[in-house]
């Protein structure tokens, strides 16, 4: 790839990632291209697709919470981790509700393995209550990073960790 190509692929992904963790994933291509500098033709000789510009963005920080998940960090400090990436970046949280948008199935499952291995390992060392399955918790990301938003009701997550304990 050519310097110039590589610096255009480079701003546009810049500025979508940017442009979709403040605003989601319901961005036009034309936006995104604006705001890196390029023609929305450029976007699309580097992303044939919405969804695979989508795609690229948004995989970044899902291999970046997953290897966060197995770096050895505790499940509650996690939990907490998954809800400031939705409250910080409206694609991640929209992606986790489902929005519109599916991360490819191999992603998806190794986030959703890393997480659901915390849990059991919390469960195991009796930190975290037995009955609490990977959807509760699933769930419960995705209904504080709701209310937060709706109401900025930031300490909800201190209180749902609260009650996961046992």
């Amino acid at each position: 790839m050519r310097a110039d190509a590589r610096r255009n692929r480079q701003s546009v992904l810049d500025a979508a990632y940017e442009i979709l963790a403040t605003e989601g994933l319901g961005v036009p291509i034309d936006e995104i291209a604006r705001r890196a500098g390029v023609g929305a033709g450029t976007v699309y000789r580097h992303f044939p697709t919405k969804e695979s510009l989508i795609e690229a963005v948004v995989l970044d920080r899902v291999h970046a919470l997953t290897d966060k998940a197995r770096s050895g960090i505790d499940f509650a400090d996690f939990f907490t981790i998954m809800v400031e990436a939705g409250l910080t970046n409206r694609a991640i949280a929209d992606v986790l509700a489902g929005g519109g948008y599916q991360i490819p199935a191999d992603a998806d499952a190794a986030l959703n393995a890393a997480f659901a291995e915390l849990l059991q390992e919390a469960q195991q060392r009796g930190t975290i209550r037995p009955d609490v399955t990977p959807d509760d918790i699933q769930g419960l990301v995705i209904g504080c990073v709701a209310t937060a938003r709706h109401r900025g009701a930031t300490a909800l997550v201190q209180i749902v960790v609260a009650g996961l304990r046992a």
